[in-house]
């Protein structure tokens, strides 16, 4: 496997784990969440907080979708010595909206590059010789 290609699914476990972070760290309801008892707590479209909730609620559940991408494409690419397209088209379906839509006020911008660099590892010849 490449250089490129190990470090793939580095950057995109690394991006979940910022996610992960920020989803605490920017101003967020969890705790209002935690005290309304979490059970149906970003369903109410009328609450006055609702945004922020539901903003809460994403940020964390984009974060485990994309530690998904990342341990699973870390898996495939130790068992078979190559990655897979398709963790760039994800990359890159997932990113290329939200840079239409938000940028350059996210950080969505990295899910594009990373879904770029990982189709360039994808059209790569495995190497020869252990990891």
């Amino acid at each position: 496997m490449s250089a490129l290609a190990r470090w793939i699914p580095r950057l995109v476990i690394a991006t979940a784990v910022l996610h992960f972070c920020w989803a605490f760290a920017q101003p967020n309801a969890w705790a209002d969440m935690a005290g309304d008892g979490l059970w149906r707590t970003a369903a109410d479209t009328g609450a006055p907080e609702y945004f922020e909730r539901e903003a809460t609620v994403w940020f964390m559940a984009s974060g485990i979708a994309l530690l998904a991408l990342g341990t699973l494409s870390r898996h495939v690419l130790r068992t078979t010595g190559r990655l897979p397209a398709q963790v760039g088209w994800y990359l890159l379906a997932l990113g290329v909206p939200l840079c239409v839509i938000y940028f350059p006020g996210t950080g969505s911008w990295a899910l594009p590059v990373i879904g770029l660099l990982a189709l360039a590892a994808a059209r790569e010849a495995p190497s020869a010789g252990p990891d």
